[in-house]
């Protein structure tokens, strides 16, 4: 029997194909072009008219040469998602032959319809215009379709009076506020050569797979991407034998296509493995700068969702989509790198490059302490409502980890000594075996900010999220950060002294001004979150109270001082995802109530008939009163009516969420909404324990969460 056999190409090959980088650029521009365009996406000076004309031209003909048959400003809304209106290259001319068409004009501004996407109500429905605009900083790219592909153009979009109806005009302010800081910090060090500093992130993405057709009987699973009923089943996490396990063959196959595809546009997957919950595994791209790294997420998410379907997966992003088992984050690993290649978080043994280290990541320490509320509203979603705090996802209460190397050596401040200590070799006694290198701090896992090394690992984000809110306020905190240590430094500086030589001063008042944020134990522990009050640290108790905190004055007057948000784009933020919380939680109550009426009840009835010809076979028979299957009848007619009276509580319930406003609808969903849902839940999962399995109407989780074929 012959075997058919697919050669693929080599991943390096194909790697950045279908990307318009640099190297494509200086392929297709002259010098003289090339200079100017790689000026212009470093901010050094405007795209001219002309200039952009010429780019439009090598643009256009590099994407045809690659299939494309489409062009597309491609845009972040405020849903969180990407979108893009594609237009055709190709159009009649005058006389009917074909020409390709795509100017500078074109490159450079888009007019998409802004009346439809959210916008707090700043824009009407008749008021339709809006804007788009080329991100230079960030590679165009062709997203391939099966007969051509699509041009896609990073942009951002703008509604027609100038609001940023998007998350990528706040990230790209918030890169500059840091970086602009930064600068002048490092040129106080005498850093002269110093042109450029960007942030550097890595973006770990967790999700789950299921198969398919089985996932897509559960309407919860469709339409909520969670499951809201199933009984847990007896082989779930409980050996922890499934993380870093080998990865099924099928989930391979997929992982495969999907690093394939992501090599073509530029995004390499450094890892892949397999999480902790069943069915649950991670992808880790490459660093890359923060503006990039947000843009190359969502391709990676879209790529995600597209492959999926190719191989008869149902992909889950949502943060919790399984009770009970550990739910799904956005490991948001951070950095700070000059334009020399130094990462400003690397500890050295060299004592003016420590004073730097410790300089910055004092300043982080200090911006967290100050405004953690910000942080805590930049993860507060509808999924990591039911994620954070359990299941070694951290707590939604802002602490930071250094490490007990760190949290040493800055106890040692006062003897100036920065020397780290030597690490010895960890030898494991066996000849065979190398000795190992270890690292200066360990990890812990129940942080939500957590020193690992040469960067900052922010472990709050859900799966789901976009990266760019998270990225911009984490950015924005710190560069509020470094500007107060270079206040503090030139205040110790002005009667002449070396910056290098004061810097510990403003690092030690740092430190002490922060160390409410700094914790090193379980960060689970009840102990922790009685100490977190007693320091002073929101623990804001809802979502709804956790997206409320945009609006403290304190954090809409730093977000305006650095120019990241002015005050009515906070208050315009805030309202989107507030409706974005309530509108996730309006579509399961609804989606509950139906599966209880089509699914639940029925089945319940159905197990009462087949009881009910059971018992009539054993008429004439003598039996105790007690006779369990009387109970096990009885248990199943409570159910049932509790259950009917649940579905009557959850339309009133619905019927009430029409005549609050907004912040009425959050509240009412999660103090009572919430709550009522979950007990629903407890008694169908009970209830499904006595069904027989032909009968229960969804497919249980013993079933979903296999991949066998």
């Amino acid at each position: 029997m012959m075997v058919n056999t697919v050669e693929y190409p080599k991943l390096r090959d194909i790697f950045g194909r279908l990307m318009f980088d640099r190297k494509v650029i200086k392929e297709k521009l002259n010098s003289e072009v090339y200079e100017r365009l790689t000026a212009a996406m470093e901010g050094r000076n405007k795209l001219d008219a002309a200039l952009a004309d010429t780019v439009a031209m090598a643009m256009r003909d590099w994407a045809l040469s690659n299939g494309a048959t489409h062009w597309a400003h491609w845009f972040h809304p405020l849903t969180e998602l990407t979108a893009e209106k594609h237009l055709a290259f190709t159009l009649p001319s005058p006389d009917g032959s074909p020409i390709d068409v795509f100017r500078g004009k074109d490159l450079i501004q888009g007019e998409p319809d802004a009346s439809s996407f959210p916008s707090a109500g700043r824009r009407s429905t008749f008021e339709a215009r809006g804007y788009s605009a080329w991100d230079s900083s960030s590679p165009a790219f062709i997203i391939k379709s099966a007969k051509g592909g699509t041009l896609c153009i990073p942009s951002v979009f703008l509604s027609y009076d100038g609001t940023p109806l998007d998350l990528k005009t706040p990230l790209l302010r918030a890169l500059s506020a840091i970086e602009e800081r930064s600068l002048k910090l490092l040129k106080m060090f005498g850093q002269r050569g110093v042109r450029s500093v960007r942030v550097t992130v890595g973006a770990e993405q967790e999700y789950f797979l299921l198969d398919r057709p089985r996932a897509q009987q559960r309407p919860d699973i469709r339409y909520c991407g969670r499951t809201l009923l199933g009984a847990p089943p007896a082989k779930d996490q409980k050996l922890d034998h499934h993380y870093m396990g080998a990865i099924p063959q099928r989930v391979l196959a997929y992982m495969d296509d999907v690093g394939r595809d992501l090599a073509e546009l530029g995004v390499p997957i450094m890892t892949r493995h397999n999480e902790v919950a069943r069915c649950q595994f991670e992808f880790a791209p490459l660093f890359s700068d923060a503006n990039t790294a947000c843009d190359q997420n969502q391709i990676v998410m879209e790529t995600m969702r597209k492959l999926a379907q190719k191989h008869d997966l149902r992909l889950l992003f949502h943060e919790k989509p399984f009770a009970g088992m550990n739910g799904s984050g956005k490991h948001i690993n951070i950095s700070l790198m000059d334009n020399e290649g130094r990462n400003l978080l690397k500890a050295t043994n060299n004592h003016r490059r420590n004073v730097i280290f410790l300089t910055f990541l004092s300043a982080l320490v200090l911006g967290v302490s100050e405004y953690h509320s910000l942080l805590q509203a930049g993860v507060a979603t509808a999924g990591n409502m039911f994620r954070l705090g359990g299941h070694e996802a951290p707590p939604s209460i802002m602490s930071v980890y250094l490490g007990q190397t760190l949290t040493d050596l800055l106890s040692r401040l006062d003897k100036s000594d920065l020397k780290l200590p030597d690490k010895e070799m960890l030898d494991i006694g066996l000849a065979k075996l190398p000795a190992l290198t270890p690292y200066d701090c360990d990890r812990n896992r129940t942080s939500p900010i957590a020193f690992t090394g040469d960067k900052f690992e922010f472990r709050a984000p859900g799966s789901s999220q976009s990266i760019a809110l998270p990225v911009t306020l984490f950015a924005s905190i710190w560069a509020w950060g470094l500007e107060r240590l270079t206040e503090m430094i030139e205040a110790r500086t002005a009667q002449g002294a070396e910056p290098i030589d004061v810097a510990l001063d403003a690092v030690k008042e740092a430190i002490k001004r922060g160390s409410r944020v700094l914790f090193e134990g379980d960060a689970y522990s009840r102990e922790w979150h009685e100490d977190a009050r007693h320091r002073g640290l929101i623990q804001a108790e809802s979502t709804p109270e956790k997206i409320d905190l945009f609006l403290l004055p304190k954090n809409m007057e730093i977000l305006e001082h650095l120019g990241v948000f002015k005050e009515p784009e906070l208050k315009m933020l805030h309202e989107v995802r507030m409706d974005s919380f309530e509108r996730a939680l309006e579509i399961e109550l609804s989606i509950l109530y139906d599966m209880l009426w089509e699914g639940v009840l029925p089945a319940i009835s159905k197990q009462l008939v087949l009881e009910k010809k059971s018992l009539s076979a054993l008429d004439g028979m003598d039996f105790p009163e007690g006779a369990p299957w009387k109970k096990y009848i009885r248990d199943l007619g409570v159910f049932k009516a509790s259950l009917i009276a649940d579905a009557e509580k959850l339309a009133e319930l619905k019927e009430r969420l029409t005549t609050l406003n907004s912040r009425g609808r959050a509240e009412l969903l999660v103090k009572e909404a919430v709550p009522l849902m979950e007990a629903i839940r407890a008694k169908s999962d009970a209830a499904e324990l006595l069904i027989s399995a032909d009968i229960w109407p969804y497919p249980i989780y013993r079933s979903l969460l296999s991949l066998s074929v």
